[in-house]
């Protein structure tokens, strides 16, 4: 167990296990392989039974599906000058505004209500999806922004009993808000795993989509982290694979 300090509260937080394999399903759940020790969900799918179970968040971009829950915050998406939302093309996803402290706050009050819905299902961790959507924003967000308000979203974490996830940003320290671990997708492809391994030791869980990254990431990792390789939509029935 790990101690994380929020406010002037002492909550105990369950690190992720080591020496076992992830599986990362924000697909679809299916029954873990007998090797698989860590799972990795969408907040929407109930956590596996019998293993250490992350939830999926997008907390700093909205989903695809979700367009009719974020048109009653219209306040809380950040928009281009012109009104219209400012999107991560990649994915469809609507950018989330973190330029004001208020909103920061309304922000976290939503993720957090989130957060502890994965808590009350018997989730142990939760994983923070776009912490670097400043980098697709048009120069609207700024680093500051985005840190301060993962210190919110960290505290949220703490306070109903999870272990808090950094996704994306490879290179900030995420320990310094507070993060217990670090989802790091494709850093063999972008020789980012060291960067993460730096902040966070053996807290590292590694997603790859390629079969010469995964082979490469196993080579330097393998034996100290959990490294799976996945198809790229990640699908139920799609590639699993480990060192």
């Amino acid at each position: 167990m790990i101690a994380a300090l929020v406010g002037l509260l002492a909550v105990a937080v369950t690190a992720l296990p080591t020496g076992t394999d992830v599986d990362y399903q924000l697909g679809g759940a299916a029954a873990p392989a007998a090797n698989v020790g860590i799972v990795v969900r969408d907040r929407t799918e109930p956590p596996a039974p019998g293993v250490y179970d992350v939830c999926y968040v997008n907390g700093f971009q909205t989903q695809p599906d979700a367009q009719r829950f974020w048109r009653r915050h219209p306040g809380l998406v950040l928009r281009h000058a012109d009104g219209t939302p400012v999107v991560d093309e990649a994915w469809g996803e609507q950018l989330l505004d973190l330029r004001t402290p208020a909103k920061r706050k309304a922000l976290a009050r939503i993720v957090g209500g989130w957060t502890r819905g994965c808590a009350a299902d018997g989730y142990q961790g939760v994983e923070y999806d776009n912490l670097d959507s400043f980098t697709r924003s048009d120069g609207l967000l700024k680093r500051r922004q985005a840190t301060a308000y993962a210190a919110l979203l960290v505290q949220g974490a703490h306070r109903a009993g999870l272990a808090a996830g950094q996704k994306n940003l490879a290179g900030w320290d995420g320990t310094r808000v507070g993060y217990d671990f670090a989802v790091a997708e494709e850093c063999g492809r972008y020789d980012e795993c060291g960067d993460y391994v730096d902040d966070y030791g053996d807290q590292v869980l590694m997603v790859e989509y390629r079969r010469r990254d995964f082979e490469r990431t196993c080579a330097a990792y393998g034996t100290t982290h959990a490294v799976v390789l996945r198809d790229r939509d990640l699908t139920p029935t799609g590639v699993h694979a480990w060192c």
